[in-house]
């Protein structure tokens, strides 16, 4: 765990990055479709969601925890298929991601991130490119 200050724009201009954005989905993607099939059936998307994501369900019954996910896999399955293929967790990835940026606003704010995070990696586009 690390701590960074980043801002909405931080994470904006990390999707917006084209190519940076596209590489570090794609190596999310690989990691949670463990079997390499090119798609993330509901079961490790439950499993890899929360390892991208920190979300926090404490107090919610198992059931409601798989009402969640589901509701969100269900919303990115576009071809109803039961999978999520690359092109579909990234349109997941970068709706969560432009959720955050909103979040933080334009001031900067000083979070707990992991060293393997998708907000690290903002952080980590925005270094780079200085």
């Amino acid at each position: 765990m690390s701590v960074a200050v980043l801002d909405s724009n931080t994470v904006i201009r990390f999707i917006e990055a084209k190519e940076a954005f596209k590489n570090c989905v794609e190596k999310y993607f690989k990691l949670v479709d463990s079997n390499g099939d090119g798609g993330i059936c509901r079961e490790k998307f439950k499993e890899g969601f929360g390892w991208l994501f920190t979300v926090e369900l404490k107090s919610a019954t198992k059931e409601g925890i798989d009402e969640f996910y589901s509701m969100i896999f269900d919303k990115f399955d576009k071809d109803r298929n039961g999978k999520l293929d690359l092109n579909e967790f990234t349109s997941l990835v970068e709706e969560i991601m432009r959720a955050m940026a909103l979040g933080m606003g334009s001031l900067p704010v000083i979070v707990a991130v992991d060293q393997d995070s998708l907000l690290m990696m903002a952080v980590q586009h925005e270094i780079g490119s200085k």
